[in-house]
């Protein structure tokens, strides 16, 4: 993916403070060294959806959306020499590469160690930039969240990459804003699912290693670990064509499933450190 670099100060205190300390506390990399951690950001205000319009502008290319449409362009794209597509129900694959016919509810549950960290990071970040607002009490997904997919086209029409936008209905509030794709870490011959988070100035870059169980589910899993492995990272844009990264201690468990009736199901955990957060569980519908 070309490199998107958007110059600007950010406003806000908070995100001010932030990039003080990413700049203290990361690596920097010439752009062309790390390509697997180059993606889209948000500019220099709140996120939203509008960095998908932005990307594309910046690429002079084009986006699309349809019934069809989904996150990975071929569920088939994972096949690597530790993991078997055809191994997976073809109920879940379908997911994946039909998203956009899905219809999403969403029900979580905070552990109540974590629940303080997590209302804080969301009242002082993530609701002000409409970004990884996840529900912090369960009503506030009582009337299901709203699914869009967008495929992100460069200039001569190739798909870059599929927006995943999502708001939970009954508040309005940006739960989940990313691009989704397929890439392959450094030294590994195993493609992972790639997931891009824009943020002002950066983003947040999860990689999640899938598997096969003996019932046909889908596990993907984001563990903390070394630098270039599998996991979450927190990415900074520079001046020229450098960037900053790190590791996040941040590991996530998804656990996809076909229940009695037909429906795929996600139980989803997240934890810091190793100190369980929150859980989360999709019920996922074809319309």
């Amino acid at each position: 993916m070309p490199a998107l670099t958007h110059t600007g100060v950010c406003r806000h205190p908070l995100d001010r403070l932030g990039r003080m300390l990413m700049r203290m506390t990361s690596r920097r990399f010439e752009r062309r060294k790390v390509p697997w951690l180059v993606g889209p950001s948000a500019g220099t205000e709140v996120v939203g959806h509008d960095w998908v319009q932005l990307m594309a502008t910046d690429l002079g290319g084009t986006l699309s959306s349809g019934p069809d449409h989904g996150l990975l362009m071929s569920f088939e794209a994972l096949r690597g020499p530790h993991f078997d597509p055809d191994a997976v129900d073809p109920r879940i694959a379908d997911f994946y590469e039909h998203a956009a016919r899905w219809r999403l509810d969403l029900w979580s549950e905070w552990s109540a160690i974590a629940w303080p960290f997590g209302r804080a990071i969301t009242a002082l970040f993530s609701e002000r930039l409409k970004q990884l607002s996840l529900p912090m009490r369960p009503l506030d997904v009582s009337y299901g969240m709203d699914s869009k997919v967008i495929h992100v086209h460069d200039r001569h029409g190739r798909v870059l990459g599929a927006a995943w936008l999502r708001n939970m209905i009954k508040t309005g509030t940006t739960t989940y804003s990313g691009l989704y794709g397929v890439a392959t870490l450094p030294g590994s011959e195993q493609p992972s699912v790639r997931v891009c988070f824009p943020l002002p100035l950066g983003s947040v870059q999860v990689f999640l290693r899938p598997s096969a169980d003996d019932k046909g589910g889908l596990h993907l899993r984001s563990p903390l670990g070394r630098f270039g492995g599998d996991g979450a990272y927190l990415v900074l844009e520079r001046k020229g064509n450098t960037l900053n990264a790190r590791r996040v201690p941040l590991a996530e468990h998804f656990h996809l499933f076909v229940d009695d009736e037909g429906d795929v199901r996600c139980d989803h955990s997240l934890k810091l450190w190793n100190i369980p957060a929150v859980r989360l569980h999709y019920r996922l519908r074809r319309t």
